[in-house]
């Protein structure tokens, strides 16, 4: 029996456990800084529902890990009233940001400076490098006449390798894990990475490609969807190295490419195809260590799943 002051004699008694001091500390949460810049997510591609909706995800993912951040969405070709041009959102921000600081000196606030700084960081939605997008973005943000800095894509990175894994377990061309000792009988024995943007992109994808192989333990080679040819030599090259049951895993976010350009891909192979990346968590918390990066307030990269 227990006394009204604790256990009865004999009994454990379970104490609270004393704060760890030093390294063994739980990080105190990172929080966007008072008037930090807008995170601009650069949207490529035709603008769509689909395409709103993944992007909306993408900036809810990036918000969730840092409260209070202002994160907006910009379409490279959109039209300023259901789509808003990238252009168009970073002139919002400049005007909002003015708009504060002129409403703070009116209300008699003391020591208040200018801002300067970027006005917004802005963050391509894309997984590898495109260099003709790429240099759409660049023209986009001069002709705003914001300040704006902009950020490299999103990868090569482990959580890519990661998220391309999980899109392949996911359409039943790969087992997602390997540890367990099961088998999934339409599991590919080769991968054929497909990225867009050309020999840079297919270089890009090759590394993150290696990050996948390492994960499945079979072959993967980037191919590049816009180069003709590059897809079937690909393949090719992997069915003379031995992989008889090939599958396609799109190195892409989704709006950055016409899906029916997919289709024919697989095609071309002879290989079913794995969804692209699309909303993937990875994709906001990477799309966040750009942001935080360029600003300095990054305390460390994210961190994929382990290999197992």
């Amino acid at each position: 029996m227990s006394s009204p002051t604790g256990p009865a004699s004999g009994l454990p008694v379970r104490m609270p456990r004393p704060r760890q001091p030093g390294r063994h500390r739980r990080p105190e949460p990172l929080v966007a800084p008072e008037d930090a810049p807008a995170l601009v997510l650069a949207v490529p591609g035709t603008p769509s529902a689909a395409t709103r909706g993944l992007a909306e995800e993408v900036v809810s993912i990036a918000r969730s890990e840092l409260p209070g951040l202002d994160a907006r969405i910009g379409y490279l070709d959109g039209d300023d009233a259901e789509f808003p041009t990238l252009q168009s959102v970073l002139s919002g921000a400049a005007e909002e940001r003015t708009a504060r600081y002129e409403q703070a000196v009116a209300a008699g606030a003391e020591g208040l400076k200018a801002p300067d700084g970027p006005v917004a960081v802005v963050v391509p939605l894309l997984a590898g490098p495109d260099s003709a997008l790429l240099r759409q973005l660049r023209h986009a943000v001069m002709e705003s006449r914001v300040a704006a800095d902009l950020t490299d894509v999103l990868g090569p990175h482990p959580l890519l390798a990661e998220a391309l894994h999980v899109r392949l377990s996911e359409a039943g061309l790969a087992r997602a894990d390997r540890a367990r000792l099961f088998t999934v009988a339409t599991a590919a024995d080769g991968i054929i990475l497909a990225s867009v943007g050309g020999d840079e992109a297919v270089q890009a994808a090759g590394i993150t490609g290696m990050l996948l192989a390492a994960r499945l333990a079979v072959p993967v080679m980037a191919a590049a969807l816009d180069q003709e040819g590059s897809i079937a030599s690909v393949a090719e090259q992997l069915r003379n190295s031995g992989s008889q049951q090939l599958a396609l895993a799109p190195y892409l976010i989704g709006p950055e490419i016409d899906a029916a350009l997919l289709a024919a891909a697989a095609e071309e192979a002879d290989c079913p195809t794995a969804d692209p990346l699309g909303p993937y968590p990875a994709i906001g918390k990477l799309a966040l260590a750009k942001y935080t990066t360029a600003l300095g307030i990054a305390p460390q990269q994210p961190q994929g799943a382990p290999v197992r």
